[in-house]
């Protein structure tokens, strides 16, 4: 077994066994921190004598590790005596570690990874590497920061936790949904940044999206009457149903009107249907809207076929439950193809006047198209030459530059 499987492994295994070290150690940098340990024995151990269980080696290797360092702690002699009075230790532990209680215990390192006292980065960074078991240099290579940037997010995060007291547990009743909507948006966060990069030179990063979407079935499973997980889940599915259709064979961008729609992944979509049936329980929240108005796209055989008055009055609920200037932007591009492009352009202008979106390549972006969907070329390319130089993903700057000089 080489390295490739010891990682592929990992991925699997490393939120139940995170998840169980914490609730045995109570700690949960410390569990963090034994789990690493035994992958660094996995890829020296595993070439020369592969295991016949490999997450059970991991397991047991990682909680040995943490026995270690609890010894080790002069400050913890009440647990010290407790290990160290049977000599049957790793028994004892399997035995602590209850099987049944694995699936709440993923939950509540869902929930702690994404605790309110870290940071957004930090948030991002921990659900990455401990519930999803992505190494440092993957998680550097998806946000195009240095792996020191990330293994200092990671450590300040478990610092933080640790300093903050925060327990290894499940939020009440109460706190529940609350917390889970911070669960919900770093999920969305890391799979936007796979959808469409921010920056670098190419406009999808699949493996980061995918990851999302495999973190958030994970969460669907574990909260399953939860009807937002669901619509997060849905809207996850039916955006990557596109990623094929969404990139020419050198990685340029290919715009929603040019996709062959035949390349489009349809057991993604038939699955984002079916989470967004979930999500529809209650009413449709944020994430649900949002998947909603992507099955509108998925379910039509051409833009111009698309139902583009219902995604009008679907970004008008979403702007109401979920005000934000982003979801006026794309109203106004929905109202462009609805009615046309002058009402859809007095919405763009009436952002620019309230400077909801500073700094964002978006807007000059969309006022450009409809721009010249108008006729008003020069403004057009001025518009559209603001955006390029705003945009820091290369790809999709390459588009904007193209567009401009297409206007002459």
């Amino acid at each position: 077994m080489g390295t490739a499987d010891v990682e592929a492994v990992w991925r699997i295994e490393s939120a139940r066994i995170v998840a169980a070290l914490t609730r045995f150690t109570g700690d949960f940098g410390l569990a963090e921190d034994a789990a690493q340990e035994a992958v660094a024995e996995a890829l020296v151990s595993w070439p020369l004598a592969p295991p016949a269980n490999p997450g059970g080696w991991l397991m047991t290797t990682a909680r040995r590790r943490a026995i270690d360092a609890i010894r080790r702690r002069t400050a913890l002699q009440d647990r010290h005596a407790l290990l160290a009075a049977d000599p049957a230790v790793d028994s004892a532990v399997d035995e602590e570690i209850d099987p049944d209680r694995i699936d709440d215990d993923i939950l509540a390192l869902m929930f702690v990874s994404c605790h309110p006292v870290l940071s957004r980065e930090a948030r991002v960074a921990l659900t990455l590497r401990v519930v999803g078991g992505l190494s440092s240099e993957e998680i550097a290579r998806a946000f195009l920061v240095s792996v020191p940037t990330v293994q200092a997010r990671i450590s300040r995060g478990k610092k933080t936790i640790a300093a903050a007291g925060v327990p290894f547990e499940l939020p009440a009743a109460g706190e529940r949904r609350e917390r889970l909507g911070g669960v919900l948006s770093v999920l969305y966060v890391i799979f936007t940044e796979g959808s469409t990069a921010t920056s670098g030179d190419r406009l999808l990063r699949p493996d980061v999206a995918y990851e999302a979407i495999r973190l958030a079935r994970t969460l669907a499973a574990l909260e399953p009457d939860e009807p937002e997980v669901h619509g997060l889940l849905a809207l996850c599915e039916l955006t990557a149903a596109r990623f094929p259709a969404r990139t020419g064979p050198d990685g340029s961008p290919v715009l929603l009107e040019d996709q062959d729609r035949r390349r489009w992944d349809f057991s993604a979509i038939r699955r984002g249907l079916a989470a967004l049936v979930k999500a529809s329980t209650h009413g449709l929240g944020p994430y649900g809207l949002q998947a909603a108005i992507a099955a509108a796209h998925a379910s039509a055989p051409s833009v111009e076929a698309t139902d583009w008055d219902r995604i009008v009055v679907l970004y008008e609920a979403l702007g109401r439950v979920a005000p934000s200037p982003v979801v006026e932007l794309n109203r106004a591009v929905a109202v462009a193809m609805a009615t046309g492009p002058a009402q859809a352009l007095a919405i763009v202008d009436d952002l620019i006047a309230l400077d909801r979106l500073p700094g964002s390549h978006l807007v000059p972006t969309v006022r450009g198209e409809l721009l010249a969907r108008l006729g008003r070329r020069p403004e057009a390319r001025a518009e559209l030459e603001l955006a390029a130089r705003l945009c820091a993903n290369q790809r999709e700057r390459s588009v904007l530059l193209r567009k401009a000089a297409a206007l002459g």
